[in-house]
């Protein structure tokens, strides 16, 4: 099997060189990351300078640009053949319910998917600040590729996935989920930088509203893994009827 892997971390990212370490059990690997960290930039294309690829060892490559530009890059011009998967990850934390929209890690899958091949996207839910069970995020993504080899994907379909930050031997299995909702984010911190200036930085994403029972919230929260399909198409089908009489 072929494999492309990304991530928004940065090339040097513990997980993702653990999430390497064990491709390289299931095939051919490529690697093709940001060269630093880019964590939030969404869907986010570089179109207004070009883009500079650092060779690295091993089939890895760097880039100054976005998860996005990475996997583009990679799918549309760096690589002679096409791989079979994109993985993106292991992100350093959780990437679950309103968390998408922004997950540079779920960008740079998605862009797989938009560009025709299955892709994952997988994050390690740690409790704190430290990451320590890169490893175990490693071997679920393994345990996923064995399926699609059977079961593949549907062709609109990439595979969000959430780790307990645990040992592997203390996850208690796979759950499909769906998107759980955050609170509204903090407020941003205003602070006055060493010339006096105010500066503003982002406030912390809001605490997990709604993690009932079948979320990816609640099955992290009690030791499985989170499995949610997600798809591309943001439109709200529901209301397309409803809405014919009201814009007339």
């Amino acid at each position: 099997m072929k494999i492309l892997l990304s991530n928004d971390d940065g090339i040097h990212a513990p997980g993702l060189q653990a999430l390497h370490k064990q491709m390289k059990r299931c095939g051919e690997v490529v690697v093709v990351a940001p060269d630093r960290n880019r964590s939030g930039a969404s869907n986010s294309l570089t179109l207004e300078q070009p883009l500079h690829l650092f060779s690295h060892e091993e089939g890895s490559y760097s880039v100054d640009g976005t998860p996005t530009d990475c996997v583009h890059l990679a799918l549309t011009g760096l690589l002679e053949e096409e791989p079979e998967v994109v993985i993106s990850g292991i992100n350093a934390g959780a990437n679950m319910a309103d968390d998408v929209l922004y997950s540079g890690t779920v960008a740079a899958a998605m862009e797989g998917r938009f560009l025709g091949l299955p892709a994952i996207a997988v994050s390690l839910a740690s409790r704190g600040r430290d990451c320590n069970h890169f490893e175990s995020g490693a071997i679920a993504v393994e345990r996923i590729l064995e399926r699609l080899k059977d079961h593949p994907l549907q062709s609109d379909t990439i595979l969000n996935i959430n780790v307990p930050d645990l040992p592997w031997d203390e996850i208690k299995g796979f759950k499909v989920t769906r998107l759980g909702r955050r609170h509204r984010s903090e407020p941003v911190v205003k602070m006055v930088d060493p010339r006096g200036k105010e500066v503003y930085w982002v406030g912390a994403a809001g605490k997990a509203d709604d993690r009932e029972a079948g979320t990816d919230f609640h099955a992290v929260e009690q030791g499985w893994i989170s499995v949610t399909p997600i798809h591309t198409d943001l439109t709200h089908h529901a209301m397309l009827d409803s809405m014919e009489p009201w814009l007339s």
